[in-house]
């Protein structure tokens, strides 16, 4: 997403003298600016991951939405955002970030307002689309503009570290704030403040941010982008489908083209002259064994964060704010344990950082699982279980990225750090489908001695998206219903803790023991 720094430099201005955004202000009140107008960008970004799954089921009784448009008001965001990021990127190099920068945040302040005043679930998913793909053009272009616009070692350490904090902030603090917004207003103003802080942000990046450019930026590689975003897109709609593919079914030539088009990226990857995905640096043991990192923990941590509202709101009973404040214990030591974390990067290596933080997330989804199958479940119960999965992730998240880029030569940190957030986004869309089958499959299972064919099809879905009131329907007790979802759940957490465990084991052979410390390499 970022390019090179020494060839960055400044569009030329306008005909008729200098911008009329930087006509009064200087560098350091310019550079200020910018940073707010960043940080913000950030924050939007963060709330929008975070703050979204404490108010599905509120979703689910304002918009009708069933299990499967509640997948997808959040897997459209993330979908359009993989197969969006590394396309923006390439833009922003070439056509100046800062233009493509106030475009994107133009885009999502224009689709939040769109998914606050949708009428139906069809529609929300729609304008969740245009959000991550707007939101992929905001990411690609904030590092850039931060490595271009602060130089100096001491500011632009600064720069960076506010950044990261208050995009911490808003992913850490996001279920809560999503809470609190349902419980005092409502559920359409959890999108529409994003109206008013890209209004805000617009004005602080004209008068903050400097243009800037990549004069040896590569065109955009749309057959690479094509061909990810259709093998990822079918991947994702046939897991949610939750169906078996059988010949005749037009699902299965979207499966068929799924495969071709995964095989067509690699082929045109491998084959380029200079890919947005270079498979060579996978060559590189330290760049692999992060890529690991990267995904594991979207195979774990973050899709979770989509279904644990259900469960405290439809097994422990809590209301929206409730729910936001359960989540807060499971997000918040994601924001205090990364210093903790670059210090024993720093002393151990990645080798023992990366496995440590995963086999501490598996460790907090197993405990999870043993509060919720116990006999008196509750917040009291679940809570160790969040905190120590919070921790993993904080020992996971940033060793990962550090090690991403660190790993190869410094030309090739831009590169680098797109396929680090992209392995990041794709596994997260895959995930959330996968975790949401897995769910289905348990209630199925606890509820297929009671109901049978398109009955009980029906009744999972319903149950597993939090209504347990459905049961009464079809003659159960929503206690019944209730131990299927918990059953469910029980899948899910399995699944998310094996998984973690899985990748340390495998990130520990690929790293191996004798890595401490960072170093570069080609």
């Amino acid at each position: 997403m970022t390019s090179k720094l020494g060839h960055l430099k400044d569009l030329p201005e306008p005909l008729g003298g200098a911008a009329p955004s930087r006509v009064h202000v200087d560098r350091k009140t310019g550079n200020s600016l910018a940073l707010a107008a960043l940080c913000l960008s950030a924050l939007m970004l963060g709330l929008e991951i975070s703050s979204i799954p404490s108010i599905l089921p509120t979703l689910e009784w304002a918009l009708g939405a069933d299990f499967r448009q509640l997948q997808w008001i959040m897997n459209a965001y993330t979908v359009a955002m993989t197969t969006s990021l590394m396309a923006m990127g390439t833009l922003a190099d070439r056509f100046g970030r800062r233009r493509v920068f106030l475009i994107g945040v133009a885009a999502f302040g224009a689709a939040s307002l769109a998914c606050g005043l949708a009428p139906s679930a069809p529609v929300l998913i729609a304008a969740r689309f245009l959000q991550g793909a707007s939101g992929a053009a905001m990411l690609a272009c904030q590092t850039a503009v931060l490595s271009h616009q602060f130089r100096d070692g001491p500011e632009r350490g600064t720069a960076f570290g506010w950044w990261g904090i208050v995009f911490g902030f808003g992913l850490g603090f996001g279920p809560l704030i999503g809470g609190i917004t349902v419980a005092a207003v409502s559920w359409e103003w959890v999108f529409w403040v994003h109206v008013l802080l890209a209004l805000v942000t617009i004005g602080l990046a004209r008068a903050g941010i400097v243009e800037s450019s990549d004069p040896q930026a590569r065109r955009v590689d749309g057959a690479g982008i094509a061909t990810l975003s259709l093998a990822v897109f079918s991947l994702v709609y046939l897991i949610t489908r939750g169906q078996p593919l059988r010949w005749g079914d037009p699902a299965s030539l979207l499966a068929l083209a799924g495969a071709a088009s995964l095989v067509a990226f690699v082929v045109v990857e491998t084959r380029a002259a200079r890919p947005m995905f270079d498979f060579e640096a996978f060559r590189n043991r330290r760049f692999a064994g992060a890529l690991l990192g990267s995904s594991a923990m979207n195979f774990s941590f973050w899709p979770f964060v989509i279904y644990l509202p259900i469960y405290v709101q439809a097994v422990l009973g809590y209301d929206s704010l409730g729910a936001g404040l359960v989540l807060l214990a499971y997000t918040l030591p994601t924001l205090v344990v990364p210093p903790l974390a670059e210090r024993l990067l720093l002393r151990d290596g990645p080798g023992l950082v990366i496995p440590l933080g995963l086999f501490t997330i598996g460790a907090g989804f197993l405990l999870m699982r043993l509060a919720a199958i116990g006999a008196q479940p509750s917040w009291g119960t679940l809570l160790p279980g969040c905190i120590l999965a919070g921790t993993g992730l904080g020992l996971t998240n940033t060793p990962v990225t550090n090690t991403a880029t660190g790993a190869l030569l410094p030309e090739r940190a831009g590169m680098a750090s797109g396929m680090d957030m992209s392995a990041r986004m794709m596994s997260l869309a895959v995930n959330i489908a996968l975790m949401g089958f897995i769910l289905l499959q348990g209630v199925r299972s606890g509820l297929g001695p009671l109901a049978q064919g398109t009955v009980l099809d029906a009744l999972a879905e319903a149950v597993a998206a939090g209504n347990l009131a459905v049961a009464g329907a079809q003659d159960l007790t929503e206690s019944i219903a209730r131990q299927a979802l918990v059953r469910g759940f029980a899948w899910v957490m399995l699944y998310g803790g094996l998984c973690a465990w899985a990748f340390a084991g495998l990130s520990r052979i690929v790293l191996g023991r004798g890595a401490s410390g960072l170093s570069v390499s080609g």
